[in-house]
């Protein structure tokens, strides 16, 4: 195993206070419990948007604090997720007086501890549940569809509304349209290695991928023999237009996701591939995103996220932003 490390036990400690020192303008980081809040919380009057989960998918979430997207973010170990007292403790520095919503992403241990947090925050604290990965009902972290690529989109398109003085019921009801509304699925060439065990999540072949698998290195739907870029492409996004379903005439935001290890060239070449196959079947793609934004450590691979817009998400999502990971309109 080769990796950029000093002792896989204080790895995500490590990569945080690295985190501070780079991005102190914007965040800072707390280590007892970790957390990393918006520099100025708590901002009085605004809903606090708060979310987190298990580390090796930078920049989610840490990289997405800052104005007009997460007050507060909670980073677990590496694939495990946060306690409820790193939750707790994100809404107690982040209230500003308005309530906070907490955005969880469907798997078993995040759910029950941002529950539970809910519960035992003094604040008032809504949540909400993502779960967009068409790949699969069930895994080994999930009951039902994870949560993977949507998450992103509803954090800046949530933080905006939050940051433009929407209030928590607004935020909540927000949240589930696009939760409705978002679809995603994923492959990869290569597995990931996490630090403390040392070894691959799953074997692969060098001429094979593995089609629908998860952000934590879970296996997918079937491994199949790896194609071009115009088959991969088409492996995952036929899926994903069949399950809402999307059809002729929607306007949808293009999320071309890399998955750790995947080069920019290759990510670009496969976005293109995917807006022309939409362009065909009459789907206007009036939002994109491109880059590793949701990652499974070094993991080779990419996931489509699907969005179907309306107007107010467009205009919500051209909303200035101002964080780690992504920076426009400031």
């Amino acid at each position: 195993m080769k990796k950029i490390i000093n002792d896989p036990e204080t790895v995500v400690q490590d990569a945080l206070r690295g985190m501070q020192a780079a991005h102190s303008d914007l965040l800072t980081v707390h280590y007892d419990p970790a957390v990393v809040v918006r520099a100025d919380a708590p901002v009085r009057g605004k809903v606090a948007i708060i979310s987190g989960g298990g580390s090796g998918h930078e920049p989610l979430h840490g990289g997405f604090v800052g104005r007009g997207m997460l007050d507060a973010a909670c980073p677990g170990p590496v694939f495990t997720s946060p306690t409820s007292d790193q939750v707790v403790d994100a809404v107690s520095r982040t209230d500003g007086g308005a309530g906070a919503l907490l955005i969880v992403k469907n798997y078993t241990g995040d759910v029950l501890n941002f529950e539970m947090a809910a519960e035992l925050a003094e604040s008032e604290v809504r949540s909400v549940v993502i779960d967009d990965d068409v790949a699969v009902k069930d895994s080994l972290y999930t009951a039902g569809r994870r949560g993977v690529g949507g998450t992103v989109l509803l954090e800046k398109i949530v933080g905006a509304a939050a940051e433009r003085g929407a209030d928590l019921a607004g935020c909540e009801a927000l949240s589930l349209r696009v939760i409705a509304s978002v679809r995603s699925m994923g492959l990869a060439l290569t597995a990931c290695t996490v630090p403390h065990v040392g070894s691959p999540s799953f074997e692969l072949a060098d001429d094979e991928m593995e089609i629908g698998i998860g952000i934590h290195g879970e296996p997918g739907r079937q491994k199949v023999h790896s194609g071009t870029a115009a088959e991969m492409v088409s492996a995952l996004l036929d899926p994903i237009l069949e399950d809402l379903p999307f059809a002729s005439g929607d306007r949808v935001l293009l999320f071309t996701n890399g998955m750790g290890g995947t080069p920019l060239l290759e990510l670009y070449l496969a976005h293109g591939i995917a807006e022309q196959l939409l362009a065909d079947r009459g789907i206007t793609v009036e939002r994109r995103l491109v880059g590793p934004y949701i990652t499974s450590l070094e993991m080779q691979g990419m996931s489509f996220t699907l969005l179907r817009l309306d107007d107010e998400m467009v205009e919500l999502w051209d909303a200035p932003v101002h964080t780690p990971a992504l920076r426009w309109g400031v």
